[in-house]
């Protein structure tokens, strides 16, 4: 289905940048902090949602290792209704979504929307913020931002990979190094500072925070807030205030559970903690290895450079969605893009280890090759997994790589890495009569791989959203030491705050799961009974559009939007 191009500018929100100075200070000692927020042009369906991103001054501590001074900043995107409140503390609820691996603010923009226009048809005006996590402050958005503005794809693929200005700047290259070095001490404590240190400057009465908000997250974000929930940010049991549970009313899971400590779905068996003994020597262990790899990336597949390239893609697709091939023919030729697109796309073994045919071999329209990417039936991890539709006009076959069907289909554990879905491949290449196009979600016919009932997202809206919020979907520089400390209970640094066990069963939760998406384990709430969602995948808790094929509104933000409202 295409969607017509509607620009909603934020109603009531100056078009110039807003700078609010509050007295006072995050941190005792502090100089004032300065709030910028500014509206998000958006050409999205759901036109009684206004989005802002918004930036307050938060430094990062004085043994820090140097940095820009942007990344003494946090942001997140703040979505609202049209006709709510401007100000937040006047709001019903707001719920704060921390982000998944390798994902940023931008990946909430449909789930965001949805759940603020949902509460809205309740009656309730409500807030969503998307938080963005501080390493992304190293990102360089300025080629995606022109070539949006511009409507030019050119602008992004000249500025990314031929070194041409926009405005007078060059893109430097993708941070490594020591550019990079810093987060290598921006893991767990300094993550969850940052959530807490924004509900603060934002609500700074503990008993505002405690009564309007709901945090939750998706992927990764289920553990974070897990964390969050049972973290003491003074270390003093003594006082309360400061708990985590303290600052939320209750908490929400997006194909994820909300608990600490790292994904266990052996159900019924907790993942041991290490001996305290030992804690000390594995965590100066873990810092070690954060020192040299502070930035959590692989040769392929998975980097700053293809992170990107997934926001060039929606970005050609967002512009021109029946263009052919308009990615694919300005993509540079180098070991890390030729090899992630033989992992991702090749239809079989052969073809994944000579590269024949080419993958640059293909006719297919800008859309497609975002279906290629990322939808169910084709993308072959389950963590990257979206239910977009499916492709057409041309012939396809299964597709036997990295696994084929049949193996997956007889062994159910492998559809917790590649996804319980068939996969598809275009069996045509190098043919420009038979030129692939994609059918979206509402246009899928019933075949061999798939039917209407499995499909939830909108391909023209997932393509906005990797492209359109000024923070993105993907995530470049996700911080190693995140990972590695989620693990490390008994760590000194995180025993020091992770002072309750409690936490999470403080509070309500709701929990939604996709029916294709991760199994991560139960939560640590005897109460909390996820929902499991028919046709939805990893991505699509985010994504799905708000009008199903059966009818029905979309089932992610109706629900939060009834637990926001209850």
């Amino acid at each position: 289905m295409r969607l017509p191009v509607r620009w909603a500018l934020a109603i009531g929100v100056s078009s110039v940048i807003v700078v609010q100075s509050i007295a006072g200070s995050v941190a005792a000692g502090q100089p004032a902090v300065s709030r910028i927020e500014n509206p998000v042009a958006s050409s999205s369906p759901v036109t009684d949602v206004v989005a802002s991103v918004v930036s307050i001054r938060a430094p990062l501590p004085a043994s820090a290792k140097a940095h820009p001074a942007a990344c003494d900043r946090l942001s997140y995107l703040r979505y609202r209704s049209v006709d709510g409140p401007m100000r937040s503390a006047d709001a019903d609820r707001v719920l704060v979504a921390q982000p998944g691996i390798f994902e940023g603010a931008g990946a909430f923009e449909s789930v965001a929307r949805n759940t603020v226009a949902a509460a809205a048809a309740r009656g309730q005006h409500i807030e969503f913020w998307a938080l963005d996590r501080r390493s992304n402050c190293l990102e360089d958005h300025t080629g995606t931002r022109a070539a949006l503005d511009a409507q030019n794809l050119d602008i992004a693929s000249d500025y990314y990979f031929h070194g041409a200005s926009v405005n007078g700047r060059r893109f430097a290259g993708y941070a490594d190094g020591a550019a990079t070095a810093w987060l290598g001490d921006v893991g767990l404590e300094q993550t969850l500072r940052d959530e807490y240190d924004v509900l603060r400057h934002e609500f700074p009465d503990q008993a505002t925070r405690k009564r309007k908000v709901l945090c939750g997250g998706h992927s990764l974000g289920g553990f974070i807030t897990g964390y969050f929930a049972n973290w003491d940010f003074d270390g003093n049991r003594a006082t309360t205030d400061d708990a985590g549970f303290n600052q939320c009313s209750g908490y929400f899971a997006l194909d994820t559970v909300i608990k600490a400590g790292g994904p266990n779905p052996i159900r019924g068996v907790a993942s041991p903690e290490i001996p305290p003994a030992l804690a000390a020597s594995l965590a100066a262990a873990s810092g070690a290895l954060t020192d040299v790899y502070p930035v959590l990336r692989l040769p392929a597949v998975i980097n700053p450079e293809t992170t990107n390239l997934l926001a060039i893609a929606g970005l050609a697709a967002r512009l021109r969605p029946d263009g052919v091939n308009d990615l694919v023919s300005r993509l540079p030729r180098n070991a890390n893009i030729d090899a992630t697109l033989r992992v991702l796309l090749s239809k079989d073994p052969v073809m994944a280890a000579t590269g024949s045919p080419s993958i640059r071999d293909l006719y297919a329209t800008n859309e497609a090759v975002v279906g290629a990417l990322l939808d169910d039936n084709s993308q072959p991890l389950g963590f990257l997994q979206a239910s977009v539709g499916f492709i057409k006009r041309g012939p396809v076959q299964d597709k036997s790589f990295p696994v084929p069907n049949d193996v997956v289909a007889a062994a159910p554990a492998l559809g917790g890495v590649f996804g319980p879905d068939r996969k598809a491949a275009p069996a045509v290449y190098g043919n420009p009569k038979v030129v692939y196009s994609w059918a979206d979600y509402d246009e899928v016919t019933p075949n061999a791989y798939t039917d209407p009932s499995e499909e939830v997202t909108s391909i023209s809206q997932l393509a906005r959203s990797l492209c359109e919020p000024p923070l993105d979907f993907t995530e470049w520089y996700f911080p190693t030491a995140i990972n590695t400390d989620l693990v490390q209970e008994t760590a000194p640094a995180i025993a020091a705050h992770y002072l309750y066990r409690d936490g999470v069963r403080r509070n309500p939760v709701l929990t939604l799961q996709g029916g294709g998406g991760l199994d991560l384990g139960s939560s640590d709430n005897p109460t909390d009974v996820p929902v499991k969602l028919h046709g939805y995948n990893h991505i699509d808790v985010l994504t799905a559009a708000q009008r199903q094929n059966d009818g029905r509104p979309e089932q992610v933000s109706t629900r939060l939007a009834a637990f926001a409202t209850r």
